[in-house]
């Protein structure tokens, strides 16, 4: 079990001026997460506005230094680059070209993207990940790799070649073909589904070996960085026990094993995922914040090694 407090924090709801106020007031406190990965929809689904994505950016802010996005839909990107320049919030963004649902979807982010790059800074944005986890869901090699060089094109022709691009894959399906059209070697890292569960430092463990073996058989000279890892709070997934003791130790577990490595990592993911209707409960509960955006636990339990 976890030594630290895992009772929640009231920080305040969504889009209030006091937790605005509080996260302002921590902004300059040095984040111990590398990265977090967030989702800007509502429990119910619906788009999150401009207000409440500002509110939630300041809060991932005093926990983060980066954060990555899945999509441009909802008007996500513009939303997070207006608010980070606004509010001079230092996150590094890094954004998602969603191609799960095909080439009109995947045309229609890339517009987006290049739209609201070009609106803002397009320093801002520090990588973008053509699809997540694609060829697990199914897709073919040959359509992936093309949907990362028609975005790399675009990107150079728009004056912005200078950003990253690459894509999200798990590590069991991530081929040299890939590596080749990828600038970073980004993977996801889930080892809440493995078969077998020893202990939660042997869990954190395993994602960094799995990492290593990316880094050492294929990634050649490409920096790797891990994409997705995380521990829910609720559900079951198999052997490991989920529950919110279990999700601090694991995060504090991976994320000193993960710097000691020297990894770039992106933990999954800021907020339970309530908007995922009719997914199972494992899936709702990876959040260190809660659907409220309420911290789940006291996140100073994350600086500790």
């Amino acid at each position: 079990m976890c030594p630290f407090d895992t009772s929640p924090i009231s920080n305040g709801g969504g889009g209030n001026n006091a937790s605005l106020g509080n996260a302002v007031d921590n902004i300059n406190l040095v984040p111990p997460l590398w990265g977090l990965t967030y989702s800007p929809y509502n429990t119910d689904g619906t788009c999150s506005d401009f207000n409440t994505v500002a509110d939630q950016l300041l809060k991932i802010a005093t926990v983060a230094s980066n954060v990555r996005l899945y999509s441009t839909d909802c008007s996500q990107l513009s939303n997070v680059l207006e608010a980070v320049a606004k509010n001079n919030i230092a996150l590094g963004i890094y954004v998602g070209i969603w191609v799960s649902s095909g080439a009109s979807r995947m045309q229609l982010d890339l517009d987006q993207f290049v739209v609201a790059a070009k609106h803002y800074d397009s320093s801002l944005i520090k990588g973008v990940s053509v699809g997540n986890e694609d060829i697990f869901k199914g897709m073919s090699e040959s359509t992936l790799i093309g949907y990362i060089n028609q975005v790399r094109a675009r990107l150079q022709a728009e004056g912005m070649g200078h950003i990253p691009v690459y894509t999200t894959e798990t590590d069991a399906h991530f081929s040299r073909a890939l590596v080749a059209v990828s600038d970073i070697i980004e993977v996801n890292l889930q080892v809440i589904f493995d078969s077998s569960f020893a202990s939660i430092d042997a869990s954190a463990q395993s994602a960094i070996q799995r990492a290593n073996n990316i880094k050492n058989n294929i990634a050649g000279k490409k920096p790797v960085r891990i994409g997705e890892c995380g521990w829910s709070s609720a559900g079951n997934t198999g052997p490991c026990p989920l529950s919110l003791a279990n999700e601090v130790e694991f995060a504090r577990k991976f994320k000193c094993k993960a710097e000691a490595a020297g990894y770039e990592y992106f933990y999954f993911e800021a907020k339970n995922a309530m908007w995922k209707q009719g997914a199972p409960v494992s899936e709702q509960n990876f959040g260190i914040f809660d659907a409220s955006f309420v911290p789940k636990f006291d996140f100073s339990a994350l600086s500790v090694c």
